[in-house]
């Protein structure tokens, strides 16, 4: 066609200017022996876990016919139950809501409470969706600072809140890829900042908080209309592949989130494993404690072996210092192991595998160890 211009690239596409240059979140699936880079949950789901999917599957198959639930009631109800049981405080339906996963999730917040002309602010290294949906939803991404050790340096963070004045603000507990947890005050102190500067939206992502040594930081939400805790399904319920999130807020939240969902959002099928799912709640987190005690064991056996290690509250470890974590990465998946490399300069992640995985994980480590001291 006449004056038609080659395509090479998205680049060379009439995308937004805020997203050219930009990559796509994604791990590398490697076929090794023992991979450990994204933070799945290595136990399979139990046999009557799987059954009893198959017949809420089945039962839900039957009326594919129709538009599934678009509340997600019984879901919301069940999540509830659970958050109340699980985080000593009690939740409703009416605080609760859920969706495709904790990215969606968060998608639908920064639709909400972000968009053109507003801005959200994340404290890094931590989870990259947070400025990657910021991006895709034409939210102001702005990186906030974090102490060497990666803790939060809550004077610093007052301190960006205050200049930046975001219209979001995200706290990541226990903190993805570093592993550390943030204590109750850091986010009541920030909440007040956040308000101070202008009401804020403060969103706690708990992802991985099953996995850590302290509770939650759900009873936070009480009194404040403006804090939202954010969770998934993918890691403690060993669910990854179900894609299911879910959020406890103050109702108004869940009605104002409403206002962007997509119709019937979450299927008839989705709904209906994750009720399974929540059905086996006792199983499930008797296989997060068995992760706990190997994530421990990690932490203690690499610092044995001559590894700094940042302190873990997640189903993984970050562990270094290396002059060249690219090339770590490397030696360790010619081992056999594929580890994650998050960018993040001197340092590597692994996730808590079995107790084989595990091993064959730190046998690896350990020849690289020897190898660099040589």
């Amino acid at each position: 066609m006449e004056g038609a211009r080659a395509v090479t690239g998205i680049d060379d596409l009439p995308i937004r200017d805020e997203l050219r240059g930009k990559s796509p979140y994604g791990a590398p699936q490697l076929d090794v022996p023992v991979q450990l880079n994204t933070n799945e949950n290595p136990y399979p789901l139990p046999e009557p876990l799987v059954e009893r999917i198959a017949q809420r599957v089945a039962e839900a198959a039957r009326g594919l016919n129709r538009y599934p639930d678009r509340d997600a009631v019984e879901l919301r109800t069940e999540l509830a139950r659970y958050l109340t049981r699980t985080a000593g405080h009690e939740v409703s339906r009416a605080n609760v809501w859920a969706a495709n996963g904790s990215n969606e999730v968060i998608q639908q917040l920064l639709q909400t409470f972000g968009g053109p002309g507003r801005s959200a602010i994340g404290f890094e290294p931590s989870y990259s969706m947070h400025g990657l949906i910021a991006r895709g939803t034409g939210t102001e991404w702005i990186s906030g600072p974090r102490r060497e050790d990666f803790t939060i340096d809550l004077d610093a963070a007052a301190a960006a809140i205050a200049e930046h004045r975001p219209d979001v603000v995200f706290i990541t507990s226990p903190n993805n890829p570093t592993g550390t947890a943030v204590q109750a005050g850091t986010v009541l102190a920030l909440y007040e900042a956040a308000q101070a500067a202008k009401p804020s939206l403060v969103v706690v992502d708990e992802a991985y908080v099953e996995f850590s040594h302290g509770p939650s930081l759900l009873p936070l939400i009480e009194g404040r209309p403006n804090l939202v805790v954010s969770r998934t399904m993918s890691k403690a319920f060993g669910a990854a592949g179900l894609r299911l999130g879910y959020l406890a807020a103050h109702p108004a939240v869940v009605d104002a989130v409403q206002l962007v969902r997509l119709p019937y959002h979450l299927s008839a099928v989705t709904q209906a494993t994750a009720l399974a799912a929540l059905e086996h709640t006792d199983t499930l987190l008797g296989y997060v404690e068995q992760l706990k005690r190997e994530r421990d064991r990690l932490v203690t056996d690499l610092r044995a072996i001559g590894w700094e290690v940042t302190e873990s509250d997640a189903n993984f470890v970050q562990f270094g210092r290396f002059a060249d974590s690219h090339e770590a990465w490397q030696k360790i998946l010619d081992r056999g192991v594929l580890v994650r490399d998050n960018q993040v300069p001197g340092w590597l992640r692994v996730t808590a595998g079995t107790p084989d995985e595990n091993d064959a994980f730190l046998d690896a480590v350990r020849e690289l160890k020897k190898e660099y001291d040589a």
